[in-house]
């Protein structure tokens, strides 16, 4: 049996923040406290899915020194209730394993109950000195202002339409896989600023390719996107005010079959 292939968005996930891409304003930031090592006891990172939150906050962990061992991963969506929070109050108060700090990422923090909260509010305003947390989230405004008030904020922005091309041009390349750019765009499109969902759209056009050169209209058909021509058409239709030129887009095979 062959090994199941890993994910691209996995294979090529940020390590160091120079391969960050669209977060310079949180990376300097981020950068210049681990140098100082002016850090903060809490952190939030909020913005859409794909992003780069929790690579950012594996890479800043590991910027400060902290070994693997002394780095716990929580899943706020399935880990949300008290019990739950109960248990990190008291594993806060031993020490690391091996670093200086002991850092909690939790991620999907707004899945958290108003009990859990209400629970982990003490420690998150007045942790011990070598645990810092560091929380994303994809939906702020479900988050108590109290919590809000006691982290250092940072809003993630989508990366742009260029830099997703890019990235989506350059792992093609490394898979050797031929892509066309116009192609790249339509995936970048249809990810809509995410990251993950780029990656993962690029590998299912490449599983689905019977070989290594990617068609533009074998992306198309893959993806289920409109034919380019067609969205041509339509938008002369509008440009022109036609609508009987725009019905007529609409009814012809508007689809890749």
């Amino acid at each position: 049996m062959r090994p199941m292939e890993l994910a691209l968005y996995r294979k090529y996930r940020p390590n160091k923040f120079s391969e960050i891409k669209g977060q310079d304003h949180i990376v300097s930031v981020l950068e210049s406290e681990a140098k100082t090592e002016k850090v903060s006891h809490a952190y939030l990172f909020s913005g859409t899915r794909g992003t780069g939150k929790t690579s950012i906050a594996r890479i800043f962990a590991k910027s400060l020194g902290v070994s693997s061992e002394d780095i716990y991963e929580i899943d706020a969506a399935s880990n949300r209730g008290i019990d739950e929070i109960r248990a990190i109050r008291e594993a806060v108060h031993t020490y690391p394993y091996s670093s200086k700090y002991k850092i909690y990422i939790v991620d999907e923090v707004h899945m958290l109950t108003k009990e859990a909260w209400n629970a982990f509010l003490k420690t998150l305003e007045e942790p011990p000195d070598h645990v810092i947390f560091l929380m994303a989230t994809t939906e702020q405004h479900k988050l108590p202002d109290t919590v809000i008030s006691r982290c250092e904020c940072f809003a993630f922005k989508k990366p742009t339409h260029q830099i997703l091309v890019e990235e989506i041009l350059k792992i093609a390349k490394t898979e050797k896989y031929e892509i066309e750019k116009k192609s790249a765009s339509l995936i970048a499109t249809l990810a809509d600023g995410s990251f993950r969902d780029a990656f993962s759209i690029l590998q299912k056009a490449m599983h689905s390719s019977s070989d290594t050169k990617l068609s533009h209209t074998e992306v198309e058909k893959v993806l289920g996107a409109p034919k380019e021509s067609a969205v041509l058409k339509v938008l002369e239709a509008i440009a022109e005010q036609n609508i009987e030129k725009g019905i007529e887009a609409r009814d012809a095979k508007f689809f890749s079959k």
